[in-house]
C-alpha cells in the first residue's frame, strides 16, 4: 500500500468514527453510517466537499500543511494520529520546539459544547493566535477563517490592529500588561520558534506602546476581565471574559459570558443564531 492509499484509508476511517454530536452537529436522519458525512467534514475543515471526495479517492495529491492541520482538528486526532496524517500526505511533521497549533480533543469538545449556547469561546496558541472558535465568536469578531494568521493574533489586534472591545481604564492597563507578559512567557518557553521572533519584531516596529511595555520586561499570564463588546447588529454587550491557561501545548481557552437572563445575554443569543446561519450559508 502506498502513501496515497494509506492517506485515503485513514481519512475515511477517522471520518467514520467521529459522531456528529461529538462536534456539535445534529445527528440527523437517514444516516447509513455512524460517522460524519463528507459534507460535514468539509464544513468543519472549511474546504469543498469535492476536495474531500478526491482526497478519500486518492485523486488529490500533496495537501497543504494548513489543510492537514484543519483536517486533524476536525477529526479530533491526537498527536500521534496527526503526525501519521502528515507523513502519509508527504508533508513535514510539525517539529518539536515550535508553538503547538494542534488543538487537543478536550479543548475541541469544550468549544463544541458551547455551539448552541450564548457563550463565545475560542482557543489561542501560546502566542495568542486564534486556532479554534465557535459561531458566536465569529459573529462578534468577524469570521477568522477569512483572516491571516497575523490578523487572528490577539496581541497584534490589540496593539497594531483594531478590536471592537473596550475596558475600564484599570482593566485596559492590566489587559495590555498581561498580553505583553504572556507573549514574553511564550518566548521563553519556545526560543527556537521563528514565528515568535517575527511577531515581536513586527509589534516593536508597529506599536510604541508595545515597545515600551516590552522594554519593561513584564512576564505574566492573562487574567479574567470585564469587557464591553461593540457590535453593529445588537449594539454594546457587557461580558465577563474568563481565560484558562496552562493546558496542553500552553494553549489558552477564552470564554465570554453575560449575566444570566440579562439583556446582554439575550443579545449574545441573538448573535449566536446569526452566526450559525452564516456558517450554514457559507459555500462548502
Amino acid at each position: 500500500m502506498d502513501d496515497v492509499d494509506e492517506f485515503a484509508q485513514v481519512l475515511r476511517a477517522w471520518r467514520d468514527r467521529v459522531r456528529p454530536e461529538d462536534v456539535g452537529l445534529p445527528p440527523g436522519l437517514g444516516r447509513r453510517a455512524p460517522g460524519l458525512r463528507r459534507e460535514e467534514l468539509a464544513q468543519l475543515a472549511r474546504v469543498s466537499v469535492d476536495y474531500i471526495v478526491r482526497l478519500e479517492q486518492g485523486r488529490a495529491r500533496h495537501p497543504s500543511p494548513q489543510l492537514l492541520a484543519s483536517l486533524a482538528r476536525a477529526l479530533r486526532l491526537n498527536d500521534l494520529e496527526r503526525d501519521h496524517l502528515f507523513r502519509v500526505a508527504g508533508a513535514a511533521v510539525p517539529p518539536a520546539g515550535l508553538v503547538p497549533r494542534q488543538v487537543t480533543p478536550s479543548a475541541q469538545r469544550m468549544v463544541d459544547r458551547f455551539r448552541n449556547a450564548p457563550v463565545a469561546v475560542a482557543v489561542h496558541t501560546a502566542i495568542g493566535e486564534l486556532v479554534l472558535w465557535n459561531p458566536l465568536w465569529a459573529a462578534l469578531f468577524g469570521d477568522p477563517s477569512s483572516q491571516t494568521r497575523l490578523e487572528r493574533n490577539v496581541t497584534w489586534m490589540y496593539f497594531a490592529g483594531s478590536i471592537p472591545v473596550t475596558h475600564t481604564p484599570e482593566d485596559d492597563e492590566a489587559y495590555a500588561r498581561d498580553l505583553v507578559g504572556h507573549l514574553r512567557t511564550a518566548a521563553g518557553r519556545y526560543p527556537d520558534d521563528p514565528d515568535i521572533h517575527q511577531l515581536i519584531d513586527r509589534l516593536l516596529k508597529a506599536s510604541p506602546d508595545f515597545a515600551r511595555r516590552w522594554k519593561a520586561g513584564t512576564v505574566g499570564e492573562l487574567r479574567t476581565s470585564r469587557k464591553t463588546l461593540h457590535t453593529e447588529l445588537v449594539g454594546d454587550i457587557v461580558v465577563d471574559c474568563d481565560t484558562f491557561t496552562g493546558g496542553p501545548g500552553d494553549q489558552t481557552i477564552v470564554m465570554m459570558t453575560a449575566v444570566p437572563d440579562s439583556e446582554d445575554e439575550q443579545k449574545l443569543d441573538l448573535l449566536r443564531v446569526i452566526g450559525l446561519q452564516q456558517l450554514q450559508r457559507r459555500p462548502g
